[in-house]
């Protein structure tokens, strides 16, 4: 789950992460208030959308004085913000937030990881903040620096003493810099963060260590034990059928493809996709119906996909182990009734029940292609949707 950067730094600073002041606002008029409240000379007017990009994109103003942040604020509330990571269509500003200027002397970057290649925990700094990471690794990798953390041993004081001084910290900034990462070492392991950002990370000329940008995400499969964090969760930036697929428990994530797939586990899922696109074509989502949906489930699944406009043909792929492929097929046939089914349905079957799911498909009067295996499955469903 993402959440906005006002929200990250309200959870950073509850762990002692310094962060500068800052109010969201959601009107022109509340963030002239902000600005006013704040009493700073100059103010930074950021648009709060989940991606990142915004200063390219003219999604972040620096201003002087309330009547310059309550002009950036109107500019930026209700644009399409387009960005790198958003795509062409860009993301709708609901919300700004106003934070109070900052004494920069130098910009630094500092993020949190799961590093999948050592299964650890991995602190990333870099001397070059305010640049994209991933462009700091393909251009220049000896510019990162990384401390990984041994679950058995713990997050220890030199990992972060040793960043301190690779990032090329003197004087105060050095013990400024060791309490700021311990802080952020703590906030990401207690709120079970996937990532957690710092870009950029500044150095004040007086010394001082503060998070200038703040991006965190979570797993999404551990929110049970962080009920406030869940409550951040912002549905206006989520995908619409993302945001539905969740509410009957199916995993699902859009892409921007013409086949669309509906399988039972997450492997068999991604093995659909693949082979999809060995046979010349791309998916158009992922959708795991799990291993016990129900009928129900199997309907709004299949609603889902129909749902995509750049859906021109549908690969139903089962293998029926704990999932039975009757219980698939009575979901397929009651969400044709519902829908109107105006694309190819390809359906291939596998396991428990196939031969009663496989005639109740054949005794139906839905226009059903069949596969045997999921080669003839991906070659049948890539020539139908290309008609």
């Amino acid at each position: 789950m993402n959440i906005h950067e006002y929200q990250a730094k309200e959870i950073l600073k509850g762990y002692g992460v310094k962060v500068p002041r800052g109010i969201m606002a959601e009107t022109a008029e509340a963030a002239e208030a902000a600005a006013k409240e704040l009493g700073s000379e100059v103010v930074v007017v950021k648009a709060q959308i989940h991606a990142g990009g915004r200063g390219k994109g003219g999604g972040v103003k620096v201003v002087k004085g309330v009547a310059a942040a309550k002009a950036a604020a109107e500019e930026l509330l209700g644009m399409q913000l387009v960005t790198h990571q958003t795509g062409p269509e860009g993301k709708k500003v609901l919300k700004v937030y106003v934070e109070e200027g900052c004494d920069i002397a130098k910009e630094l970057y500092l993020g949190m990881v799961l590093d999948r290649a050592t299964g650890y925990v991995t602190i990333m700094a870099s001397t070059e903040g305010g640049t994209e990471i991933e462009e700091v690794a393909a251009k220049t990798p000896e510019k990162i620096f990384k401390k990984s953390i041994d679950p058995a041993a713990g997050f220890m004081p030199c990992h972060a003493r040793s960043l301190a001084f690779q990032l090329g910290l003197t004087g105060d900034a050095v013990k400024n810099a060791q309490k700021f990462i311990a802080a952020l070492v703590k906030a990401f392991m207690d709120t079970d963060a996937s990532l957690a950002e710092i870009n950029p990370l500044v150095v004040t000329g007086g010394g001082d260590v503060l998070a200038l940008d703040a991006k965190m995400n979570f797993d999404s499969s551990a929110l049970y034990r962080h009920k406030d964090i869940e409550a951040l969760r912002d549905v206006s930036e989520e995908d619409a059928r993302e945001l539905e697929a969740s509410k009957y428990g199916l995993n699902y994530i859009s892409l921007d493809g013409e086949i669309g797939c509906m399988v039972n586990g997450a492997g068999l899922a991604m093995a659909t996709m693949d082979i999809i696109k060995h046979y010349g074509a791309e998916p158009a989502n992922f959708l795991d119906v799990g291993g016990g949906a129900n009928a129900e489930q199997v309907e709004n699944a299949f609603k889902l996909i129909l749902s995509d406009p750049n859906v021109k043909a549908v690969l139903v792929n089962i293998f029926g182990g704990i999932m039975r492929c009757d219980v698939i097929a009575e979901g397929i046939l009651k969400a044709a009734k519902a829908v109107e089914l105006n694309v190819p349905l390809v359906v291939r079957l596998k396991g428990t029940n196939v031969e009663i799911g496989r005639k109740m498909l054949d005794e139906s009067d839905i226009a059903i292609i069949s596969a045997e295996t999921m080669s003839e499955a991906a070659e049948k469903v890539v020539a139908a949707a290309r008609g």
